[in-house]
């Protein structure tokens, strides 16, 4: 294994994602259009863990609670003009770009955006919305259980 250059002369690596391993996200078994019984538990019980691992200045909950609000948001707007879905789903499918924003500013890792990409990819329906809002209601419960005090 080879051994940052900064670690060769005894000083730990500046920067970068060195201080802590994290596992990379598996999201193949958050599927919002055949839900499986343990999507709102085991499953964002498992996302949940995961993204908690990452560094302590990553991820923090009030930042993931406001992609999970403008979820909320856009799942509302659905529910009360259903009709209008498809005029939404552009700025729904922009919260991608959001969750880039944030982790080009190093506010979240790439495991919450990889989480973000694949539900928002997802959406196709106010139903398919409905279910990652609900997803992420349950990930955000146990994200919290598991980083409380941040």
């Amino acid at each position: 294994m080879a051994l940052h250059p900064q670690q060769r002369h005894g000083q730990a690596p500046r920067g970068g994602y060195d201080e802590r391993r994290v596992d990379p996200l598996d999201t193949s078994n958050i599927d919002l259009k055949n839900i499986a019984a343990d999507l709102f538990d085991g499953v964002a019980r498992k996302a949940a863990e995961t993204i908690a691992t990452s560094k302590k200045e990553l991820n923090k909950p009030t930042q993931l609670r406001r992609f999970y609000d403008e979820i909320v948001l856009w799942d509302n707007k659905s529910n009360l003009q259903p009709e209008r879905f498809a005029e939404f789903l552009p700025f729904i499918r922009m919260i991608n770009a959001k969750v880039a924003y944030a982790l080009g500013r190093k506010l979240v890792d790439d495991n919450f955006v990889k989480l973000i990409n694949h539900g928002i990819g997802q959406i196709d329906s106010a139903e398919t919305l409905r279910y990652f809002k609900l997803f992420m209601e349950a990930f955000m419960g146990f994200y919290k259980e598991k980083r409380p005090k941040d």
